[in-house]
């Protein structure tokens, strides 16, 4: 356990680095009430049923011994993922360059997340201070992972918002790079929607023609809610319909287990739900989500690929998940990455989230913004204005 007095103020800051969420303090939960993402149940499933190339560790950040902050981090091995994909060619020479001088990254935060579930600091830990002791602790799993024979390439934290940079800036992150990927897309609820109705409602013409279309596309099809059995039954055609829209992306860092979302229904319960999209009685796809307090956040999806394009399903998921939200009364649907128009125009706004990246070798460190630019350029897409 690292430790740090602060004599102005009589505080002795520590943090310590645990490997189980079994043996996580008791009071653990009572700083993560606020984000399912780091309760205790939650990281259990990353530890139980976390990808293949990855290792999740769980931080405690102590203010004169008692529990002050917490954190994920996450060591992920690029080494066997086809991290880039090009379609056109066998061989793609971003994936080859990136797996040879960045395949071992050691983030402080959540790859399987978008937006700020990587730490939590309770009232009495400073955020710069919070944010130093986090530093701390990526540099000391740097340090074991080397006693292990495996050199970290990249350092990185994710996601937070650019008001949070100065905080950084002053904990000691002046030489990490500041990039902005691809936008997390936030579905606001309106205060008067109290049905789909509503929403509709406030549809312009061109969006309400879009979204009886896709009504109309996806007669036929049904869906039904998943019980814990009922994944466990159906885990192979889960997986298969998981990898076929995890395979379309150009960009991927894992793969879920097959065993992922059984798991996540053991630990959390009701608080994740798993619906499942037949066709004559066959499973042609799925879309989960997970009760994070006001918000409701979207998680994996799966579907036939020529269900999907003659049955608009992915679309049809979308209205789904903001019908049940406005129906229970959520404040915000956490639509995350990827597929920004479409979500924009069932009505999610874009909302940029910020992350830093460090090379741990200096030489390659001096050039690591025009790197990221190279692997990670600027997708261009259209914003939609689906209302009135």
């Amino acid at each position: 356990m690292f430790a740090l007095h602060h004599p102005a103020l009589s505080t002795i800051y520590n943090y310590k680095i645990y490997t189980s969420a079994s043996h996580l303090p008791l009071e653990w939960d009572i700083l993560a009430e606020n984000n399912i993402f780091l309760s205790k149940s939650y990281l259990a499933v990353l530890e139980e049923a976390p990808p293949e190339n990855m290792q999740c560790h769980f931080i405690g950040l102590y203010c004169n011994g008692k529990l002050c902050g917490i954190a994920v981090s996450q060591y992920i091995d690029l080494s066997s993922i086809a991290t880039f994909k090009d379609r056109k060619k066998r061989f793609c020479i971003k994936d080859y360059f990136f797996k040879k001088f960045s395949s071992h990254t050691l983030i402080i935060g959540n790859n399987t997340l978008t937006g700020q579930n990587a730490y939590l600091f309770g009232e009495n830990l400073p955020e710069r201070q919070g944010l130093a002791l986090l530093l701390k602790a990526i540099h000391k799993l740097k340090e074991q992972y080397k006693d292990k024979g495996i050199a970290i390439n990249l350092l990185a934290i994710k996601d937070f918002n650019d008001s949070e940079w100065p905080c950084f800036e002053k904990a000691g992150y002046k030489r990490y790079y500041k990039f902005s990927t691809q936008p997390n897309m936030i579905f606001n609820i309106r205060k008067h929607w109290s049905s789909l109705e509503d929403y509709i409602t406030d549809l312009n013409t061109k969006y309400r023609t879009q979204y009886n279309r896709a009504r109309k596309k996806a007669a036929g099809i049904t869906k039904r809610k998943f019980t814990e059995n009922d994944i466990n039954e159906n885990a192979q055609r889960i997986s298969e319909l998981y990898t076929t829209v995890a395979n379309r992306a150009s960009f991927n860092t894992f793969f879920l287990p097959a065993n992922h979302f059984y798991t996540l229904k053991q630990k959390l319960g009701d608080n994740f739900r798993f619906y499942g999209y037949f066709l004559d009685d066959r499973l042609v796809g799925f879309s989960t989500l997970i009760k994070n307090g006001h918000n409701m956040d979207t998680y994996f999806l799966g579907y036939d690929e020529k269900i999907q394009k003659e049955n608009l399903l992915y679309l049809n998921m979308l209205y789904d998940m903001a019908a049940y939200a406005i129906k229970k009364d959520y404040r915000h649907i956490i639509f995350a990455r990827s597929a920004m128009e479409i979500k924009s125009s069932v009505g999610a706004e874009a909302e940029k989230v910020y992350g830093l990246i460090k090379h741990t070798n200096p030489l390659i460190n001096l050039f690591i913004g025009k790197l990221f630019r190279y692997f990670d350029p600027e997708i261009q897409w259209k914003p939609r204005s689906p209302f009135k």
